[in-house]
């Protein structure tokens, strides 16, 4: 099972604006990180999981990492924005690590986010007593 990661969609004023930046990428979108993961060799096959507004609202499959030469890494990112089913995720600075079980589940086709307006701190209590 693939080891994925989690990073806030900084100065993204919505899922709709994170898609459309990745999506202005021919090949590939890239973001700097000043350290390369330790467990990047678990990496392969993971996704880079993006939060706005307090919960997990997609993600990016990871290419791989490389260096930019200036001492710091790239991570490597499909240009693609997978919707998946929202999940409440506390802000934090960088990246984290998600295993594959704690991962949120993709949408499937046609499927809408039944919780698009609710309010992060409403969804982040649903969640807590199970109803989301």
């Amino acid at each position: 099972m693939p080891l994925h990661m989690t990073k806030i969609a900084f100065q993204s004023e919505s899922p709709a604006s994170l898609k459309a930046w990745l999506e202005s990428h021919a090949d590939e979108a890239r973001l700097t990180t000043r350290y390369l993961p330790k467990r990047v060799e678990e990496m392969a096959g993971g996704s880079l999981y993006w939060i706005h507004g307090h919960r997990i609202v997609g993600r990016s499959p990871i290419l791989g990492f490389a260096e930019t030469g200036q001492g710091r890494h790239w991570i490597r990112l499909a240009p693609t924005l997978i919707p998946v089913h929202p999940m409440p995720k506390r802000a934090h600075q960088g990246w984290r690590y998600l295993a594959q079980e704690d991962a949120p589940r993709d949408l499937g086709e046609g499927e809408e986010d039944a919780t698009a307006a609710m309010p992060a701190a409403l969804l982040g209590e649903l969640a807590k007593l199970g109803l989301v």
